[in-house]
């Protein structure tokens, strides 16, 4: 634009850092609104965090081009004005679908959030989704509710570990008849870890034969042991 006036450099200014600011826009043409109609669409816009101006397609086209929104150039074809969006994008969306059922004359033509542009039809997708708190708070609950079955699960593993030692240790007892473990099994369960418990010895030789002579009849005698000396 050769020699710009001052106040078209100025709305030019305006464009690009608006934009630049906003969290979204969205490009709509008005033809046939009445003053009336656009005062109150203008007043049901910022309800929603919206700011509706109307602007010369040339003049947004400078604003825009060579940066990250150029994308919306392909938009400016009509009388145009632009909602900036400050917040919940969608909420500006629903607000202008629902303005435009009732006033036909209002054409949603698309937008962008972010630098990314949306079509008119994906401007209504975007209109049909819930308010940002909402889907907040359902993507917090779809996080909390994995993670308290985790908890649980994780409270409920030492239990059910006890309950398990316990069961293979009854298991172990009834596959031996039922009768409570004998001295080295009670040893071995409480040797610590890497060390088995002593072996039961056997009675001395000494004290068989004693035995043996204790039972032996009367008059006899047991036969003495013998032991044999190691050859020379």
């Amino acid at each position: 634009m050769d020699n710009p006036r001052a106040d078209k450099v100025a709305v030019v200014d305006e464009v690009r850092e608006r934009l630049a600011a906003s969290d979204g826009a969205v490009l709509t043409e008005y033809r046939g609104l009445t003053v009336a109609a656009l005062a109150n669409l203008r007043r049901e816009l910022a309800a929603a965090g919206g700011d509706y101006k109307v602007y010369k397609n040339t003049l947004v086209r400078l604003a825009v081009a060579n940066g990250p929104k150029e994308s919306i150039r392909d938009l400016l074809t009509g009388p145009t004005a632009i909602a900036f969006v400050q917040g919940d994008v969608s909420a500006v969306a629903k607000a202008l679908r629902d303005f435009a059922k009732a006033n036909p004359n209002l054409v949603i033509k698309g937008g962008i959030v972010g630098d990314g542009l949306l079509s008119a039809s994906e401007m209504t997708v975007l209109a049909d989704l819930p308010p940002r708190q909402t889907l907040l708070a359902q993507f917090a609950g779809a996080l909390s509710a994995p993670m308290q079955q985790l908890a649980g699960l994780f409270e409920a593993l030492p239990r059910n570990l006890a309950y398990g030692i316990s069961a293979l240790l009854d298991q172990k007892r009834s596959e031996g008849g039922g009768e409570a473990p004998g001295p080295a099994a009670e040893a071995a369960e409480s040797a610590p870890d890497g060390e088995s418990a002593p072996a039961e010895t056997s009675e001395s030789p000494a004290a068989e034969a004693a035995e043996s002579a204790e039972s032996a009849p009367d008059g006899e005698s047991a036969p003495a042991e013998t032991s044999e000396s190691p050859a020379e």
